[in-house]
């Protein structure tokens, strides 16, 4: 089983930057993907990006992709989300989850993960 942890949320202004972290306990880490996804209010979670196990492998949803960077040091343990530029539109609650899988394959969907974190807002102002 797998526990995560965000941080590094807060207030930004528009075309400011901020680098969220996900912390994951258990020592198989490097077997699971990784995800990025958030919520804004009175909306669905929506993805934002994808690490596969070892990092080798990024992508990212269209609205975010050029400015959010998803990266991961297994040895800590920890996956990151660099985002720049960001818009009032990126303003939500953001989501790291967790699959245990060594594919190489995307996972853009919230029923592929198997475990998630509680969330750190981002809140964007115009």
């Amino acid at each position: 089983q797998v526990q995560l942890v965000e941080s590094g949320g807060g207030l930004v202004q528009a075309g400011g930057s901020l680098r969220l972290s996900c912390a994951a306990s258990g020592r198989t880490f490097s077997s699971y993907a990784m995800g990025w996804f958030r919520q804004a209010p009175g909306k669905e979670r929506e993805f934002v990006a994808g690490i596969t196990w070892g990092g080798g492998r990024t992508y990212y949803a269209d609205s975010v992709r050029g400015r959010f960077t998803a990266s991961r040091d297994n040895a800590k343990n920890t996956v990151y989300l660099q985002m720049n530029s960001l818009k009032p539109e990126d303003t939500a609650v953001y989501h790291c989850a967790a699959k245990a899988t060594y594919s190489s394959g995307t996972y853009r969907s919230p029923l592929d993960y198997d475990y998630w974190g509680q969330g750190t807002q981002v809140t964007v102002s115009s």
